[in-house]
């Protein structure tokens, strides 16, 4: 599906379906509010009226139904009504199989979502995830393939689709999908060398020059987790910043992404099982990259970095090594016991030249870091800790405007950093009882090198598995941090995603 253009519109256009195939898709109860003339046009005479009515009304979805109309060329599907309290109200991820499994694969084709006006930014934020964009099958690149699917909205109630909401969908649909894209590409094609051309071509794009700092100068500048990290590996590892500095600027906010192109676990040697997909261990770096393309291209009024910690953390001769002592850019020392908890020494220096250099006063870090995540708080929501509970509160309820659906973990680090004591060092890099709060203990080591009096702001979202759903990427975290910080954007979309306003 790598050769599907997504072009988002604002009005509701005529159309034939023996060209131009239709899907139409909402929720039961906006479908219902749905006239037959605001589609008729894309009808022709293969659908009346009654029939149309009909088919809305057989749909009993759970979560999904659809119905084809006419030789699968004109299909309706719905999504379901039901939503608990932390569930996303647009049922968003129900729209992502329904269009991937309605779709006819036609050179044209048409959906119109039928929604509330605040369901707009996570719907067509969902219709993305339908279309990956990296695909090595032999019949992908034969002739001339490319398809268009245009996205139409209708607002039960006279709201239109206004060029914001376009403009806006656009720019979060490719950051969406170019961020799968990296997460979805095996190590052999984004190794740290590869993630580093991406890097420059997003600072081409927003005409922003990336700092580097590379192999051997990392150490020398004490970034020594993520030095250390990768220092096994053919390609060398690296800091990359982007930044954005506009005049009148009164906040500076770092976003900073763990990129391990490939884990495997270093000498702490992962199953046979274990290794596969790691490949997916940059899922942190690549939403970090694309947001801020997405956020800088819509227009950011303060400061915003970010922040790549990229290694591979490979077996070699030079590798990391079990019950190896190293300083962090904090100038704390980290006796290694494990180095499969690699993320979360790469993040540490990162954050910490967030706050020090780049004299940061929100941090957020993103990561694919813990398989406790998915036990802890399962397979769609990210683990967010934090240490400002009026951002806690934020980010859930900003998950759940934009599907990119999270949940607080326990933060009591007077309670759990006692799990990396260490006799040696100031501390371990992995705990000593796996069953003690163990998603929220390797946010806290993170925290440990920021520091636990901090004064600004802090955020660290553990999104292990919802950066992926069975075999490909989601782009998890791109929306959720536009929304997060709409109260900066330009954008009237993003604005109205704030839970600050």
């Amino acid at each position: 599906m790598a050769n599907v253009h997504l072009e988002f519109c604002s009005g509701i256009s005529n159309s034939n379906p023996e060209d131009t195939p239709v899907i139409i898709a909402g929720q039961v109860n906006n479908l219902i509010k749905l006239p037959y003339e605001v589609v008729q046009g894309k009808f022709g005479d293969k659908v009346n009226k009654e029939t149309f009515h009909s088919a809305i009304k057989s749909l009993n979805p759970c979560p999904t139904d659809d119905c084809s109309l006419w030789l699968k060329r004109i299909a309706v599907g719905a999504l379901t009504n039901k939503c608990s309290r932390h569930n996303a109200p647009s049922r968003a991820h129900c729209l992502t199989k329904l269009v991937r499994g309605l779709w006819c694969g036609a050179k044209s084709e048409t959906l119109l979502v039928v929604c509330e006006a605040s369901d707009v930014f996570p719907l067509g934020c969902a219709v993305s995830r339908a279309f990956p964009l990296y695909n090595r099958k032999s019949t992908s690149n034969k002739g001339d393939d490319r398809r268009i699917l245009k996205v139409e909205f209708y607002i039960p109630g006279g709201d239109e689709i206004s060029e914001d909401n376009v403009k806006c969908l656009t720019e979060a649909a490719e950051s969406i999908r170019q961020a799968a894209k990296i997460v979805d590409s095996p190590c052999a094609e984004m190794n740290t060398d590869h993630f580093l051309e991406e890097v420059k071509r997003v600072g081409e794009e927003l005409s922003i020059t990336p700092d580097i700092i590379r192999g051997e100068e990392l150490a020398s500048l004490g970034l020594n987790g993520i030095y250390s990290v990768g220092k096994g590996a053919v390609f060398p590892p690296a800091l990359a910043i982007l930044s954005h500095k506009p005049e009148g600027a009164k906040r500076t906010i770092a976003w900073v992404g763990k990129g391990i192109v490939f884990d495997t676990g270093g000498l702490s040697m992962k199953t046979k099982a274990g290794i596969v997909g790691m490949k997916r261990d940059c899922g942190g770096a690549a939403a970090i990259l694309h947001a801020f393309r997405a956020a800088v291209k819509l227009g950011f009024s303060e400061n915003l970095h970010c922040l790549l910690c990229l290694a591979e953390n490979a077996v070699g001769p030079s590798a990391l090594k079990p019950d190896d002592v190293i300083t962090l850019l904090s100038g704390k020392s980290v006796e290694v016991n494990n180095t499969d908890a690699e993320g979360r020494l790469v993040l540490s220096d990162g954050v910490y030249y967030a706050s020090t250099v780049l004299e940061s006063d929100v941090i957020v870090d993103m990561a694919t870091l813990t398989g406790a995540q998915s036990v802890t708080t399962g397979k769609l929501h990210a683990a967010i800790l934090s240490n400002n509970e009026k951002w806690e509160s934020a980010i859930v309820a900003t998950g759940r405007r934009t599907a990119d659906l999270c949940f607080p973990i326990v933060y009591a680090p007077e309670l759990h950093f006692a799990e990396f004591s260490s006799a040696i060092a100031d501390m371990k890099n992995s705990v000593a009882d796996r069953g003690n709060a163990q998603c929220s203990c390797a946010g806290l080591f993170i925290g440990a090198h920021l520091g636990f009096d901090f004064p600004g702001v802090w955020v660290h979202i553990d999104m292990a598995t919802p950066c992926y759903t069975g075999e490909r990427a989601t782009g998890y975290g791109v929306g959720l941090l536009l929304g997060l910080f709409g109260g900066s954007s330009h954008s009237l979309t993003l604005q109205s995603m704030s839970p600050f306003n």
